[in-house]
């Protein structure tokens, strides 16, 4: 069964609802990176998004992604917030991912307005971005943001293609977190893709990580994944991308198998579960 796949925003793009989270494949081996991408290709999953600060992510993902690459959408992100800097590392980014060209180019965690006004001002990396649209070596433009304030400075600021945020169903029923950053990207008509979607809550000090490369305690079983991604992809999102584990990425393509969109129920059901647990954004 091939996934589902929904239109990014105005764009002529249709992603698949499960995206590639790149930091799965931090410190794999090459032979073990180039099964779990040919794995994701053969689930269905056309879109792969990763950034220079998940390790040697892109190092990995890119000979791994090589023989699919005409095929699938392959988003990057910065966290550098200035032209020169910025220009800097797309292109050593399209190197370490033996690509001429990413489908979407994105700032990497915006949080604060202060980022935003270097971003947007004279020399900022927005300068970056538009020349590289240009030239041709990205498509689309976007951004990722950790806070809401930031993510609707942005959209004021720039007719962005994208915007990744964080739609999760803990931070949504426990800190009205994310309903703001929606409603802005749907007026503009612009993208809207998820992060954290699996994200349960904080980790407790001392506790046992199950999932060293999950920065939050993520949902715990298929059942609270598949809740979770529906919750997600039930509000008018493109695509979800998948934590840091391959296993909560099968967890999610399991989910988009069998997707439908929650039920009252289920969503009072989620709701209910939410209550007592530490979100993690807005932190």
């Amino acid at each position: 069964m091939k996934l589902e796949k929904r239109r990014l925003g105005r764009t002529d793009a249709m992603l698949s609802i499960v995206g590639f989270g790149g930091i799965i494949v931090m410190n794999e081996e090459p032979d073990s990176a180039r099964r779990i991408v040919s794995q994701a290709i053969e689930r269905g999953v056309n879109y792969f998004d990763v950034a220079p600060s998940y390790g040697n992510a892109e190092e990995v993902l890119g000979p791994a992604l090589e023989p699919y690459r005409n095929s699938v959408f392959l988003a990057c992100k910065t966290l550098e917030r200035t032209r020169e800097k910025a220009a800097a590392e797309l292109s050593r980014s399209l190197k370490r991912l033996r690509t001429d060209h990413f489908d979407l180019y994105q700032l990497h965690g915006v949080a604060t307005l202060e980022e935003v006004e270097t971003i947007m001002g004279r020399g900022g990396a927005i300068e970056a971005f538009t020349e590289a649209r240009e030239d041709g070596l990205v498509k689309y433009l976007g951004f990722s943001a950790h806070s809401e304030e930031a993510a609707l400075a942005l959209l004021e600021r720039f007719e962005f293609d994208s915007v990744l945020f964080p739609f999760n169903w803990v931070c949504w029923f426990q800190g009205r977190f994310g309903q703001r950053v929606l409603e802005a990207a749907q007026k503009r008509g612009v993208g809207v893709l998820a992060l954290k979607s699996l994200a349960k809550r904080k980790w407790r000090e001392g506790e046992e990580r199950r999932w060293p490369k999950c920065w939050y305690s993520p949902v715990e079983s298929p059942e609270e994944a598949s809740l979770a991604f529906r919750f997600t992809l039930s509000l008018p999102v493109t695509a979800a991308v998948s934590p840091s584990h391959a296993e909560l990425l099968w967890w999610e393509c399991d989910a988009a198998d069998r997707y439908k969109p929650l039920s009252e129920e289920e969503r009072a059901k989620l709701a209910e579960m939410s209550k007592g647990l530490d979100p993690i954004f807005p932190s």
